[in-house]
């Protein structure tokens, strides 16, 4: 039969062959999509109810960890008003007047570090404890003996800290003192200057570098220009600022700088190189007209 092929003709065997190579292709075709039907197909009833029920219990339990924990709730304690000292009263009858165990614990502590209510109005200022509690409480609060401050011992003792308290004898009517040497013990000689103000102005001749104008204290706070007629400004050297020297840290802190006054100047001198005057600078966008003036007596071009 095989060799009966070859007595076809060139056309019929060719025929032959592409009938062959199509019935292959239509079986194979065949069995690929049986195949692709049975995947298709659900699954047994058994095996999808199984998948269903582990996804329903990693669900479950998703819900279950990310479920908050139920607010802690106090015991409930019965309530019963009565008089209480807040210095010796125990837990337990500061949970009676209505107080929860958070202020009844802050009352505890308060006492144990030598906390001690003197009045009712002291028990007011516990941590914690509300104006509505602390109004219901105010009646039945009762300080004892031995807590209280006697009138007496009050105004002794106010009379005791006023004599202790050191006295800085003023200077007369007329006084000036140069404001760049005036140290603090002779400002607060100065009526209106406390230790503070002695302090601020100080502090602030030092940023500057030195006053060359009275009028330079109105900016500091709390000083109006009345106190200006108890100063004047010496012949003392200012100490200036060097401008081709200095740190952006170090020109920045001077009071009539900022940051960006600091940064225009370190630009410029790494760009273009040192500056050799203010009127440079006043071409700077940053400075304005008030801050050249200002600054002209504190600024040096070495």
């Amino acid at each position: 039969m095989w060799k009966d092929f070859f007595y076809f003709t060139k056309s019929e065997r060719r025929a032959i062959i592409v009938l062959l190579l199509l019935l292959a292709f239509l079986s194979g075709g065949s069995i690929w999509f049986r195949l692709k039907r049975q995947d298709m197909l659900p699954l047994p009833l058994s095996e999808s109810g199984r998948i269903d029920s582990f996804i329903a219990g990693l669900e479950e339990r998703k819900r279950s960890s990310s479920r908050p924990f139920p607010a802690y709730k106090e015991p409930p304690v019965q309530v019963r008003l009565r008089p209480f000292d807040p210095n010796t009263a125990d837990s337990s009858t500061l949970r009676t007047l209505g107080l929860s165990a958070f202020i009844a614990r802050n009352v505890e502590k308060y006492r144990e570090k030598g906390g001690v209510f003197h009045t009712p109005e002291d028990f007011s200022r516990m941590y914690g404890l509300s104006p509505s509690q602390y109004e219901t409480l105010k009646p039945y609060i009762t300080i004892g003996k031995r807590f209280l401050i006697p009138e007496r011992d009050t105004v002794r003792h106010i009379a005791f800290a006023r004599d202790t308290l050191p006295y800085v004898p003023k200077y007369p009517e007329g006084t000036v003192i140069d404001l760049n040497q005036a140290d603090t013990a002779s400002l607060k000689r100065i009526p209106g200057i406390g230790s503070g103000l002695a302090r601020m102005i100080v502090a602030y001749r030092n940023r500057l570098g030195g006053f060359y104008s009275v009028s330079q204290l109105q900016e500091i706070p709390h000083l109006d220009a009345g106190i200006n007629t108890w100063f004047k400004v010496g012949d003392a050297e200012l100490r200036k600022l060097k401008v081709n020297r200095a740190s952006l840290d170090r020109l920045r802190s001077h009071p009539y700088m900022d940051f960006y006054k600091a940064k225009a100047i370190i630009e410029y001198r790494r760009k273009r190189g040192k500056l050799k005057s203010l009127s440079q600078i006043s071409l700077f966008e940053a400075f304005s007209e008030e801050d050249i003036k200002r600054l002209s007596p504190y600024l040096s071009f070495e």
